[in-house]
């Protein structure tokens, strides 16, 4: 470990702090540098080849899928409407929303995941059909104008690679990203009528998680190929929206990716991440070369974030600069 710039006894001492952890819910961690698995270690029953529901930190992931069927020429432009493909979706004035207003959660629609708005995560659940749900959702400011966080956001990004793939997403994802970064085997939730959960249910192992987080350290790039186009990794990762005013562990979002400036000593650190419930999350620090995969099921508690927050503080204070 030592040969990878990260101070082993500090890493070391981390994994039996998190082992006496009372809460027995943090399930891996995944550490790599300059794209070399630097160290791994598994808690609570978890192990190498354990697939893990990621919740949001899927969202994430639907973004590339939305930006490789941009690649493709399936979809033409993030500033198109979303009408243009979501033919069955009512004009109500949902068709002035843009794919861009999806990816930076600035649709302008009823829902912010909690229970008491139309477009909460929660009823879509118990619908019998998530499409007609969605599209009962009204417009109750003009797209473009303010972040609020939301689950439909996803949901329909994800529709509208499906529509204009012709594919499930689990599908296009298997066929056109998860085969390059080594991800064989996954689980991704289906709700009626033949949709997959955008928004989050993706279950992958911690390693796959921590895959993700390199393709995007190397600016979409694996095994020397270019998967992902390096415009569209660095264009998700950008500070588009400011939003640390209503998210205390972020700075700015970009195509459904976050980033925060994080102070360890005298260092400011850019960190980008996918972020989900119970504190899923991966970590992408370009300056140290660094990708650290947490994955967790402190699902709806109030410490599963700040905990792999902490984790991630210990980490960077244990890492060197790179040269």
């Amino acid at each position: 470990m030592a040969s990878t710039g990260l101070d082993a006894a500090a890493i070391a001492a981390l994994y039996d702090k998190i082992a006496q952890d009372p809460h027995h819910d943090l399930k891996g961690i995944v550490i790599l540098r300059d794209g070399m698995l630097a160290t791994e270690h598994y808690f609570n029953g978890d192990s190498v080849s354990t697939l893990h529901d990621i919740r949001s930190a899927t969202k994430s992931i639907t973004s590339l899928l939305l930006g490789l069927a941009v690649q493709q020429g399936l979809i033409h432009s993030v500033n198109d409407s979303i009408a243009l493909y979501l033919p069955d979706m009512p004009r109500d004035g949902k068709e002035k929303i843009t794919i861009k207003d999806l990816l930076n959660m600035r649709s302008g629609l009823d829902a912010n995941d909690d229970p008491s708005t139309l477009g909460a995560e929660e009823n879509l659940d118990n619908s019998t059909d998530w499409m007609r749900a969605v599209f009962a959702v009204p417009l109750i400011e003009a797209p473009g104008t303010r972040y609020n966080y939301c689950s439909i956001n996803a949901f329909l990004v994800g529709a509208i690679v499906e529509n204009a793939s012709h594919k499930p997403l689990d599908q296009f994802a298997n066929k056109n990203l998860f085969g390059s970064l080594g991800i064989g085997i996954e689980r991704w939730r289906h709700v009626p009528v033949d949709r997959v959960t955008g928004q989050g249910n993706l279950s992958i192992t911690t390693r796959d998680l921590a895959a993700i987080g390199e393709l995007m350290r190397n600016g979409g790039v694996v095994a020397g190929k270019q998967i992902l186009n390096a415009s569209w990794v660095k264009t998700s990762l950008a500070t588009q929206v400011s939003i640390s005013t209503s998210d205390p562990y972020a700075d700015f979002y970009g195509y459904m990716w976050y980033t925060r400036v994080e102070q360890v000593g005298t260092r400011q650190i850019i960190v980008h991440f996918a972020s989900g419930n119970g504190g899923n999350k991966v970590y992408v620090v370009p300056s140290l070369h660094l990708v650290v995969a947490i994955t967790s099921s402190a699902y709806n508690t109030n410490y599963g974030q700040r905990r792999s927050h902490d984790i991630l503080l210990n980490i960077l204070a244990a890492t060197q600069s790179s040269t």
